[in-house]
């Protein structure tokens, strides 16, 4: 554990027989057993930071060791093009990853690992740290073997090659992909320690690749008549998701190959995914192979089954596909710990599935008062905003919160009000507003304020 005025957070709760224990005691129900794993690792990771709280940064005079000529100022480092061509961070950050969520599932392929957005800067996620979900593994596929058709309410079906897709006019933008069981666990009450685990399930990349309404006009789709296109993936899932026609005669929804600057990441859906701005993260259907028009929704297995909203009356809402507003503070948050009195910078992150995010307010006494934070600019449309505000910090207990509006004045909402709209036993689309509690000794804590 590194030393300074923020300890980072402790990720690497468990080890081998930890996790044996958890699924173990996976019986005892999800919430339970997901919050006494995490309470056993946070038990494991108190001593370095006691540790870590008894070396504060000096605050005047200095280091004396900066007289010293350190190792790498006398000599010779390493050549161009080391790690076989392709650079990869220092490893003083190998603890910087994503994670997966002990207990939450029983085998990888089926499951998620989670962005560490406590260690992340600006806006964009680096692709290796982009948080994952995958229905029956990822797959690294041949470029040169892959097909995708469009086919349905079209003139003439089409199949593509990767090599004739790009070929055709590009453009690239930014944008944000939340699951829409983003922060799922948080329903009932407080499940998960860290922002990783509360919020990780978001990222933020360039996309590149070609508008999906390019590629209908070459096939002739009945654009008169369509209502809605299938998207099929070319995973062992074949996963299907129904997107309405509106969204795609926007312009904003692509067939990308491209992801910050290089080619797509394999387990991001290489070599080809679909991007649709603002809609939850499982219509950005990976290893895409197969586009249909049709004239309705298609009920397809994930859209018939799951990623529906349980309402308090026992109904589901189908379709609820839109992020909406949302945002999180990530340092400081759960997990850290501030080591003396004075002045942080609060920062965080916020987003909206309907345009661009307005502005951000931060309290730091639980909701009572607020102020306006800085946001980094450009502020784009449905992509992350990166925000800040100073804070002093005067050593009693503090609850964090942040609490962002998008240009539509769509309000994100407290617990209380979330709940009162859609009860308790939901899983997707939960973008309350999140508290982090500072307590005296400076460790922050994961709580919920109603």
């Amino acid at each position: 554990m590194q030393s300074g005025r923020i300890q980072k957070a402790p990720e690497n709760f468990l080890d081998h027989d930890g996790i044996s224990t958890v699924i173990a005691e996976s019986k005892n129900g999800r919430r339970s057993f997901i919050r006494s794993a995490f309470a056993a690792a946070a038990a494991g990771a108190a001593a370095p930071m006691a540790l870590a709280q008894g070396n504060p940064v000096p605050t005047e005079g200095g280091d004396t060791n900066i007289l010293n000529l350190p190792e790498h100022a006398t000599g010779l480092g390493q050549g161009v093009a080391a790690n076989n061509g392709y650079g990869i961070p220092s490893k003083f950050e190998s603890n910087v990853q994503r994670r997966q969520s002990p207990g939450l599932t029983q085998t990888t392929q089926a499951s998620v690992s989670f962005a560490p957005l406590q260690s992340l800067f600006g806006i964009v996620t680096p692709s290796g740290l982009h948080f994952e979900r995958h229905h029956q593994g990822w797959w690294d596929i041949d470029p040169s073997k892959h097909r995708f058709m469009i086919n349905g309410m079209v003139k003439t079906p089409k199949v593509f090659t990767m090599d004739e897709i790009m070929r055709l006019p590009s453009v690239s933008r930014f944008h944000f992909i939340e699951c829409g069981a983003n922060t799922a666990v948080e329903w009932g009450n407080v499940a998960v320690p860290t922002v990783q685990y509360t919020h990780g399930m978001v990222s933020c990349s360039e996309f590149t690749g070609v508008p999906l309404i390019t590629l209908l006009e070459i096939a002739g789709a009945d654009f008169k008549n369509a209502k809605f296109i299938l998207a099929e993936g070319g995973d062992g899932s074949s996963m299907t998701r129904t997107i309405p026609m509106s969204l795609i005669l926007s312009g904003e929804v692509l067939v990308a190959y491209g992801q910050n600057g290089e080619m797509l990441r394999p387990e991001n859906g290489y070599p080809l995914r679909l991007i649709v701005p603002g809609i939850q993260g499982v219509s950005w259907v990976k290893y895409l192979r197969r586009i249909e028009v049709g004239d309705m929704p298609y009920a397809a297995k994930d859209e018939a089954v799951h990623y529906m909203d349980l309402m308090p009356d026992g109904q589901h809402r189908q379709y609820t596909n839109i992020q909406e507003c949302k945002s999180v503070v990530t340092t400081p948050s759960g997990g850290q710990v501030l080591l003396d009195k004075g002045f942080y910078n609060i920062t965080g992150l916020a987003w909206s599935g309907r345009g661009k995010v307005k502005k951000v307010d931060v309290s730091v006494d639980g909701g009572r008062n607020w102020r306006q934070a800085r946001l980094e600019t450009p502020v784009l449309s449905k992509a992350l905003t990166r925000f800040n505000i100073d804070w002093v910090w005067d050593g009693k207990p503090a609850i964090i919160q942040s609490r962002a509006t998008d240009e539509t004045g769509f309000v994100q909402p407290t617990y209380k009000h979330l709940r009162a709209a859609r009860g308790t036993r939901s899983i997707y689309h939960n973008n309350a507003i999140q508290s982090w509690l500072v307590q005296e000794n400076g460790e922050v804590k994961n709580v919920q304020v109603s």
